[in-house]
């Protein structure tokens, strides 16, 4: 009986990218705090959080030196909060006030939408003998991995670890081990590829400058 409730709370649950498409259509100001995206989110915990600081690391288009650098700072803070076992997600008060236009986001999240749904799709819970809480733990190390090589200001190599952050976060909010497991690979090759250009880079290579 508690299974059957569970499982139509699953299916009443909304996806990420409806929730992330409601953060647009709740707030109608130019601009949105922070702060206002994590309150409308914060009910699903680390997952959406990661994967809203993860998105902008994942989209084809060209973005200026430093920006990954920026967004890896949430993806720190999350990652480590993840480790220590938090229930709930803290962020300090500058990042929490930082205004983020809601064209920029709107933009994001149009072009986001189409293959976040194609993902959700195929997302089942599997491996649900493994509590989520332990996910997170495990989750946490990854990721706090991952964002170190998405921190570092080498051109086109944040693609596959955010990539990776951004899978098992889906995973996480779906309760699906198997996607998990998937993004963690995913993450592992990034991660991989840049150790390979910098040791290249330590023995002397120059890099093809892309900006």
């Amino acid at each position: 009986m508690s299974d059957n409730n569970h499982n139509s709370n699953n299916k009443n649950e909304r996806s990420t990218s409806e929730l992330l498409e409601n953060v647009v259509v709740v707030y109608r100001s130019d601009t949105l705090k922070v702060r206002e995206i994590k309150n409308t989110l914060h009910e699903r915990g680390f997952g959406v959080l990661l994967a809203i600081a993860a998105l902008p690391l994942c989209l084809p288009v060209p973005v200026p030196p430093g920006y990954t650098t920026f967004f890896s700072i949430p993806l720190f803070i999350f990652s480590v909060q993840m480790m220590l076992g938090m229930r709930a997600p803290w962020l300090p008060e500058w990042i929490e006030n930082k205004e983020i236009k809601r064209s920029s986001m709107e933009k994001m999240i149009v072009k986001a939408s189409p293959w976040l749904k194609k993902i959700e799709k195929r997302l089942q819970p599997r491996l649900t003998y493994i509590s989520v809480h332990t996910w997170e733990r495990i989750i946490g190390i990854f990721a706090f991995v991952f964002t170190l090589s998405i921190a570092l200001p080498i051109p086109l190599t944040n693609f596959p670890p955010g990539w990776g952050i951004l899978i098992m976060s889906l995973g996480l909010l779906s309760k699906d081990g198997v996607t998990i497991l998937i993004g963690m690979i995913v993450g592992t090759i990034g991660v991989g590829i840049t150790m390979i250009i910098l040791a290249l880079l330590w023995m002397g290579m120059s890099l093809p400058t892309f900006y």
